[in-house]
């Protein structure tokens, strides 16, 4: 019976997990559902999910409200066994009369507190199963293998890929046999392709995932042997779009050194884009951002996120594509905060805008998780080649005189 209860619990979690998730998911794309007016596909898709947790719940209901009449049905037919026959005894002189009734009273204290388990039985099983889910996640093992963990103290900067190796799964390698070097306080723009491999670089050097071949060196050192919360210590990461905590503006910057008081906050958010954006702030840095910052628009975030990092002060800078979804305006602004960001330290900028690309010490242009070209922005346009291309493809159009149907650049290389 334990094993049906711990079953049938664990379908009634999977199932209410699933209507939280298409709740979720509804309440998101709200507005996709009415622009299409696919509002009644969405209750039908509801109504199909729902009445599949409410058949495993009735069930569930069966299982361990049965529990507590079985018990006392149980109870009820020993005691009924037990006067039949102790009745039998006492009247062939067996036993004594006195001696019956002890035995019947002995045997109620001991049905009471088998029968009041089932009271909160069902909640026990309840708690077996969301512990098991709970220490699955505990017992995982850790995708990422740290050899040793050596203190981090303040890096230089210095990371060199060599021959990397590096696969999410089995079925596609991403990196096979990279090499690359990034000096101390340099600045480079990895372009490319979709799946040409820009993020994994740039997860890698992050320590997010881990490598299947190879050696990634910090300032000389392998990455493998760092103590992974000193590093990020000096890793400063700014996402396409940031994440900000409920709270003020000051407590999301903050967030990167929750010691940093209120004047150093305040000075650092002044220094990104001349602190222009805070005017348009309702309540500057005290103006609350909402769950995950959706009260604040993307740009803002940005802003938000940069001034974040700046706080943080780290010896290593990734942009993983920070302008891509931002209007002109903003982009300037950022652009300006990326300057000051981005002074003497390493930067690996991930960007589909020409006015971050071209400001790199040195682009690097990938195919397929290779090295095709690297240079900076006016000799890689001379040699006519893959950035040549991407140049007409996706960066053309950002020229301040661009002219529909002119400025393509020359391809000089098949």
């Amino acid at each position: 019976f334990r094993r049906i209860a711990r079953r049938t619990t664990q379908r009634s979690q999977r199932s209410m997990a699933r209507v939280n998730a298409n709740v979720q998911e509804v309440v998101s794309g709200i507005t996709v559902a009415k622009n299409f007016r696919q509002e009644q596909h969405m209750y039908d898709e509801f109504k199909q999910v729902n009445e599949q947790s409410y058949q495993v719940n009735v069930r569930s209901g069966f299982v361990y409200n049965g529990v507590f009449p079985v018990l006392v049905l149980v109870a009820n037919i020993g005691t009924v066994i037990v006067i039949y026959f102790g009745g039998r005894n006492v009247l062939g002189g067996s036993i004594t009369a006195g001696d019956w009734f002890l035995f019947l009273q002995g045997i109620r204290l001991l049905w009471f507190p088998l029968t009041s388990i089932a009271s909160f039985w069902s909640q026990f099983q309840l708690g077996l199963a969301a512990s098991e889910r709970v220490f699955a996640l505990i017992d995982a093992e850790p995708r990422i293998h740290q050899l040793d963990r050596q203190p981090v103290t303040r890096l230089a900067g210095e990371i060199e890929f060599r021959d990397m190796f590096f696969s999410y799964d089995d079925r596609q390698t991403v990196l096979a046999g990279f090499n690359l070097k990034i000096a101390a306080g340099e600045t480079i723009a990895i372009v490319g392709h979709t799946g040409a491999g820009k993020s994994s670089i740039a997860r890698l050097v992050a320590r997010f995932y881990e490598f299947q071949g190879g050696q990634l060196l910090i300032d000389g050192r392998d990455i493998r042997t760092f103590d992974l919360r000193d590093y990020h210590q000096h890793l400063g990461i700014v996402p396409q779009i940031p994440f900000l905590f409920s709270g003020t503006v000051t407590d999301n910057i903050r967030y990167a050194r929750p010691e940093a008081t209120d004047e150093e906050v305040a000075l650092v958010a002044q220094h990104i884009g001349g602190g222009d954006w805070l005017d348009a702030l309702p309540e500057g840095l005290n103006t609350l951002v909402g769950e995950a910052g959706r009260s604040l628009s993307l740009g803002q975030r940005q802003l938000v996120a940069l001034a974040r990092v700046l706080l943080q002060d780290p010896s290593i800078i990734i942009l993983d594509e920070a302008t891509a979804s931002v209007d002109p305006l903003t982009e300037a602004q950022i652009q300006e905060g990326l300057d000051l960001v981005l002074q003497q330290r390493t930067a690996i900028l991930i960007a589909h805008r020409l006015s971050t690309i071209r400001h790199a010490d040195r682009i690097i242009v990938l195919d397929r998780g290779s090295i095709v070209e690297e240079g900076n922005h006016n000799t890689l346009m001379k040699q006519g080649g893959h950035y040549a291309q991407l140049y007409n493809t996706y960066f053309r159009h950002q020229s301040p005189d661009y002219r529909p149907g002119q400025g393509f650049v020359p391809i000089l290389q098949a």
